[in-house]
């Protein structure tokens, strides 16, 4: 009986059957690009806004005030006698005249005298002059409710986490098309609520499903990918977080182009429904067919590859091996049940934490510079193309282990010479923080395809999504880390980066090598992985010409 990476060649392992699957699924790094990155833009500054006195509205009415009018009668005498304040979240601690004239509406001092005018803070009843623009204005997301616009971002990264345990574990036990076509009608379904929702609870809870379904989407459509390609074309799965750059390359326009949040929200949510199409056009990967032993299943797919790629499978061809390895439930003792699968485990999950951590991290202290939120926005994604190039150009060649590595030394040294660049040379301070995240941003993509390369077919969305997960958790972390220590001293949270990359730098090199080294299938493969730079080549050699017969 061939083995499936006997068959994959024979078929075909980059064929046009898979250049179309994966442009197709690519789309998904879009989409959820937008969803990870819309809090930028949904909750966005609301602009000018005041705090209204209690009474004011049905004094303005009567009066036919503009709110231009009631502000100069509100705000302006907050501002005359307190310079100190801004009317935005304290206001006048006064009583309307409601029956007095419209052009002298205080009556008196709620508590003061003849002083300054004695203030309240404001609690509710915000004016905006934009009221419609983001989740701030349209739910008071300002002033001492301002922790709330945070709390909605990490409760996104709580989705994201969820997602990874939940479907993960789902796509490795009913299948990754099914749970990818299911998660994308749960990111277009929950995306709609969100813009609709009547409340701020109701906007968290479909915010956290639609966090949990998009990880779901992106996590399996990447799964997918490198499952049906060649080992020596895997590189497809950096190419595809090509698309994902795209995504936070192409948000800011769609935001500058639709002036309300809800206008955003539903062009990030709404394209998810025309992933469902691909029912018709992208099969269930053959491996994990094979894998729950639907071996007829598998080579019908296979033939279709075949057929689709022109090029013909042998007519003898009655099964494909895989495995012997019996099928379980997954779970997290079998990541760390052996030496190598363990010490896999812990070193991707650190690494993924650490380049979460440290990416959005530099995201955040990039965009506290100022100017234009569109166009920053659009170069700080632009700066993360690169990336995907430097890696396509080296990994073929030197391999996955020293890209990785050097991604976080380079992203460590950075940051440590920007946190001690003295201040009066802001722009070299930025060019070389810009360095640093084009560094981390190599170490993030190149994660991605170490992870799924280093797991069994029985275990890899499981494992991919678990330790994916740690990406997550350092997403929920890094803003408070970022604030906290930048309190203590404005660059303490560089130093912090640069000791977690170096660390990461060091630890990836004791991952096995894995160009050129077709996907393992059971766990004792996995445990057979060459460990050392000097055995690498050799190892290769070995299972390249006798894979899993």
């Amino acid at each position: 009986m061939p083995s499936f990476d006997e068959v994959l060649k024979e078929a075909g392992e980059f064929g046009r059957f898979q250049k179309r699957v994966f442009f197709l699924l690519s789309q998904t790094g879009i989409t959820f690009s937008s969803l990870f990155a819309s809090v930028v833009f949904l909750g966005r500054a609301p602009g000018n806004f005041w705090c209204r006195i209690p009474g004011a509205a049905e004094l303005s009415e009567r009066c036919g005030w503009t709110l231009e009018e009631e502000r100069n009668f509100t705000v302006l005498p907050l501002l005359l006698g307190n310079e100190s304040v801004t009317g935005q979240c304290e206001r006048l601690d006064v009583t309307w005249d409601a029956s007095g004239s419209c052009s002298s509406p205080l009556g008196r001092y709620g508590n003061g005298s003849a002083g300054s005018p004695p203030l309240a803070p404001c609690h509710q009843h915000w004016v905006y002059e934009q009221p419609r623009a983001s989740i701030v204005s349209e739910y008071d997301l300002v002033c001492g409710n301002a922790w709330m616009l945070d709390l909605s971002q990490a409760i996104l990264n709580l989705g994201f986490l969820a997602g990874a345990f939940i479907l993960g574990y789902a796509a490795d036990r009913y299948g990754r098309i099914l749970i990818y076509l299911l998660s994308c009608l749960g990111v277009g379904i929950c995306g709609i609520i969100v813009a609709f929702s009547p409340n701020f609870t109701v906007f968290l809870i479909f915010r956290f499903l639609q966090g949990m379904f998009g990880k779901g989407t992106w996590m399996t459509c990447y799964v997918i990918v490198t499952e049906i390609v060649g080992s020596d074309q895997r590189m497809v799965g950096i190419v595809i977080q090509i698309f994902f750059t795209l995504g936070i390359i192409i948000l800011p326009g769609i935001a500058y182009l639709i002036p309300t949040w809800q206008g955003i929200q539903l062009a990030i949510s709404l394209p998810n429904f025309l992933f469902l199409l691909y029912y018709w056009v992208v099969p269930e990967s053959p491996r994990w067919l094979l894998t729950r032993k639907k071996g007829e299943k598998a080579l019908k797919i296979m033939r279709s590859i075949a057929k689709h790629n022109g090029k013909f499978l042998s007519p003898h061809y009655s099964e494909i091996t895989i495995t012997n390895e019996e099928v379980s439930n997954p779970s997290f003792l079998d990541l760390v049940r052996t030496p190598q699968m363990r010490r896999n485990t812990l070193i991707l999950m650190y690494a993924w934490f650490t380049s979460a951590l440290i990416y959005q991290g530099l995201v955040m202290r990039l965009g506290i510079i100022g100017g234009n939120l569109y166009l920053d926005f659009f170069i700080s994604g632009a700066v993360e193309l690169p990336s995907a190039f430097l890696i396509i150009v080296t990994m073929d060649r030197i391999g996955r282990r020293l890209p990785f590595a050097m991604g976080n030394i380079v992203a460590s040294v950075a940051c440590l010479i920007t946190a001690f660049l003295p201040e009066d040379i802001p722009w070299l301070k930025t060019t070389v923080a810009t360095l640093g995240r084009l560094s981390i941003t190599v170490a993030f993509e190149v994660v991605y395809l170490v992870n799924s390369e280093l797991y069994p077919t029985t275990l890899r969305n499981f494992g991919v999504s678990l330790c994916s997960s740690l990406c997550d958790l350092g997403g929920i972390i890094a803003p408070f880390l970022l604030f906290r220590l930048a309190a203590i001293w404005l660059e303490l949270p560089l130093v912090i980066f640069s000791i977690l990359a170096a660390v990461c730098g060091l630890l990836v090199l004791l991952l096995p090598e894995t160009k050129g080294i077709s996907l393992p299938e059971t766990v004792e493969d996995v445990e057979q992985l060459p460990s050392h730079f000097g055995k690498c080549g050799k190892k290769q050699k070995h299972r390249d010409t006798n894979s899993y017969i």
